[in-house]
């Protein structure tokens, strides 16, 4: 007799039924009320933020030392800037190059450049770095590839197009694979099959939870690790005679969103920001809910919250928009959010640069807007 199924019941229908091989559980006895008040406890011993103009200063760079260490940038590693051209193709409205560059010693990212054409008879151009988000293999979304069918599909749905909207502005465009998306995945189990190459899922997939779980056992984090290397993109816009690298804004979806608010805060070379999808409070994105472990920085909850980020990019321009109905902004909905951008505000408004700042709120769910964004760089670039 099999001891893994039973036979069916008196009604005599003859099939085999399983066995029943577990219990019910009446009670579930959870933690994450632990956590919320752990978080709470934290909040309440941040340093507080500065009340005057004069406490600005200090106060920002203390708080971006104690950031360095928690990304654990002071672990990466420089190396010769190395950059390598790979192709070069010409489209309707600019060139679309793809490049590596070294960012550490064995590590290379890939990235397209969109330069808008006549370029050469208008010197040096602005820059924006056009970060990506989840579920758009990486640069292909941001850059416009739509001749492939999966990216036309999430270009559709996210608007995700933005790199090659600001290409058509006027703007040169660098748009990176992140680390663990596009052509920097990484895998669980050895090789990837051909049939894992052409999975549409698989295609559009990145392996965030994996690079972050190694990452924070050694003393880094997935977000260090981006930032880090939209620095080292930053200076390679430094070294290219098409770019103007005074001019550089970064701009970004989701988790595009969050890299620029990472790279904005850290790094004064980027003169104006725009942050879509992604700026919400803490408590309810990474405690009271699960986001993706890219968003998980040791000791970060201790040390600030989203609106003190945004505040560290002050006195530069930085747009954030939101949708009404984006599902990321957590139970309280947008205003988890709203209360994120008064912190930032108020930092702006302090400073004498409340002008420099704009929180744009549209109808909608999770996607990029850039109703407010094209103007707004284009006045402050």
């Amino acid at each position: 007799m099999n001891p893994d199924a039973n036979r069916a019941d008196n009604q005599g229908s003859g099939r085999i039924q399983p066995a029943v091989r577990t219990i019910r559980v009446e009670k579930y006895y959870n933690s994450i009320a632990r956590l919320e008040a752990a978080y709470d406890r934290a909040a309440q011993s941040r340093p507080p933020r500065p009340a005057v103009p004069a406490d600005f200063v200090a106060w920002k760079e203390q708080l971006r030392g104690k950031l360095r260490d928690a990304l654990g940038l002071h672990h990466m590693a420089r190396c010769e800037p190395t950059v390598v051209q790979l192709g070069s193709e010409e489209l309707a409205n600019c060139r679309r190059e793809k490049w590596i560059l070294q960012t550490e010693p064995e590590v290379w990212m890939p990235f397209y450049a969109l330069v808008p054409r006549q370029r050469a008879e208008r010197g040096p151009l602005p820059v924006v770095i056009a970060t990506h988000g989840h579920r758009g293999a990486g640069k292909l979304s941001v850059a416009g590839c739509d001749e492939i069918p999966a990216i036309r599909s999430v270009i559709e749905h996210y608007h995700y197009d933005y790199g090659r909207r600001f290409c058509a502005e006027g703007y040169v465009v660098l748009c990176p694979d992140a680390r663990g998306f596009g052509e920097r995945r990484e895998f669980y189990f050895g090789q990837v099959t051909n049939e894992d190459v052409m999975d549409e899922e698989f295609f559009l997939e990145s392996s965030c939870t994996l690079l972050n779980r190694k990452a924070v056992s050694l003393g880094q984090s997935l977000a260090g690790m981006w930032t880090w290397d939209l620095m080292r993109l930053i200076d390679h816009a430094a070294t290219r005679p098409d770019c103007d690298a005074a001019r550089l804004a970064c701009a970004g979806l989701s988790g595009g969103g969050l890299q620029t608010l990472w790279l904005a805060a850290m790094d004064d070379r980027v003169k104006c920001a725009v942050i879509s999808g992604n700026f919400f409070g803490l408590r309810d994105s990474l405690i009271s809910i699960t986001r993706c472990s890219c968003s998980y920085v040791p000791h970060l909850c201790e040390l600030v919250d989203t609106g003190d980020l945004g505040a560290l990019i002050t006195p530069r321009p930085l747009l954030i928009e939101s949708a009404t109905g984006d599902e990321l902004s957590g139970c309280r909905g947008l205003q988890n959010v709203t209360e994120q951008v008064e912190i930032t505000r108020r930092a702006y408004a302090m400073l004498g640069n409340e002008e420099r700042f704009c929180h744009h709120v549209f109808s909608g769910s999770h996607r990029w807007d850039g109703e407010k964004t094209y103007p707004f760089v284009r006045r402050w670039l």
